[in-house]
């Protein structure tokens, strides 16, 4: 579907809503939300505003992948009456905080309605690229929504029967230091947020959920809303056009992990990586081999470091291949405010802007 048509139908979506909320009187009150990670936490403050009061468990510059929730989480959660969440097995810490906490609020998953990227997509990133970029959306329009029923069903079947297992990872992680049972993901990619495309999804899901924890608020997060989403309909416009500028033979991006394949869908870039969909798991050497070989076959420039990954194994592979190290990238979580990431908006400007500076040297 094009861009611009999905955001004209999620904005029509949105209006329908927002002229079925009844009028009720504004409310003073301000509501305790808690999402789990600086991205969400961000946007629930931009529909928010004033009227909620924003607790994000992990923090900027946090990796969500290998987060354990503290005793003061769980009494956040608790207390909150909202809690925003991404989905799609990204938090795998999370139903075993809610169970902790007790929490009886508002529950929203944040990628409710998106067409995800199956986890399985690395040799079609590596070996065939753009020629079957369209192939790939018609794939994900034409078996998205089969494949996310199946993943539903596999997290309701499995879920729960696999918590002593989890319980079982965390000791075992006390004492080593190493396994990632929690942090494995399921049938989907869940860096969904690299979409300015799904974060239209996700704000819309984001303010329905305030709307009906505060509906007397309700006509302040839809104006929020609204302007929120112009400005992400900007920026995807913008981002289109400084990267329709980029060569064919300079659209491949090395990363330290699998985190950005929804921006490459959505802009033409093949990004490939020598670690999986979480920072947790591990290169193994036969990987980093066929990466480093890739790398000197197609004449890749640059490496790409991320803020929330271990940044040695990127730089080895750049010493071998003769590669740069192309900047830093932020895949899942915000800069402090004096970085250059403290928003979401300014993430993925950022982000665009450091690819395409150094792709283009």
């Amino acid at each position: 579907m094009p861009a611009r048509r999905m955001f004209m139908l999620s904005a029509t979506a949105v209006l329908a809503l927002s002229l079925a909320v009844p009028v009720i009187a504004q409310s003073d009150r301000t509501i305790p939300v808690v999402a789990t990670f600086s991205i969400l936490g961000d946007m629930v403050e931009r529909i928010g505003g004033e009227h909620v009061e924003v607790t994000t468990l992990v923090g900027p510059d946090g990796d969500t992948h290998v987060y354990r929730p503290t005793p003061a989480d769980a009494r956040s959660v608790s207390e909150a009456e909202v809690l925003v969440v991404n989905g799609l097995q990204f938090e795998g810490w999370l139903d075993r905080l809610i169970d902790a906490s007790d929490f009886r609020g508002l529950r929203v998953e944040a990628t409710d309605g998106i067409d995800p990227i199956t986890g399985e997509h690395d040799e079609h990133a590596e070996g065939e690229g753009h020629d079957d970029h369209d192939e790939h959306d018609e794939h994900a329009e034409g078996e998205g929504h089969d494949d996310h029923d199946e993943h539903d069903e596999h997290a309701e079947g499995e879920g729960h029967d696999d918590h002593d297992e989890h319980d079982e990872h965390d000791e075992h992680a006390e004492g080593e230091g190493h396994g990632h049972h929690d942090h494995d993901h399921g049938a989907f990619d869940p860096h969904a947020w690299q979409s300015l495309r799904n974060a239209v999804v996700y704000v819309d899901n984001i303010t329905a959920a305030l709307a009906k924890a505060d509906p007397g608020n309700a006509g302040h997060f839809y104006r929020n809303r609204e302007t929120y989403v112009d400005e992400l309909e900007a920026l995807d416009s913008e981002i289109r056009k400084i990267v329709a500028g980029l060569p064919s033979n300079s659209r491949t991006v090395v990363t330290s992990h699998d985190a950005f394949q929804y921006f490459g869908r959505d802009y033409g870039l093949t990004f490939i990586a020598p670690q999986g969909l979480s920072t947790e798991s591990e290169a193994s050497a036969r990987d980093v081999a066929r990466l480093v070989q890739q790398i000197r076959d197609q004449g890749i420039r640059a490496v790409f470091i991320e803020n929330v990954a271990d940044s040695r194994l990127l730089e080895r592979i750049a010493d071998e291949t003769g590669a740069t190290i192309g900047g830093t990238l932020y895949p899942g979580a915000l800069s402090g405010p004096d970085g250059p990431a403290p928003t979401y908006l300014d993430m993925i400007r950022h982000n665009a802007m450091t690819l395409v500076q150094a792709l283009t040297l």
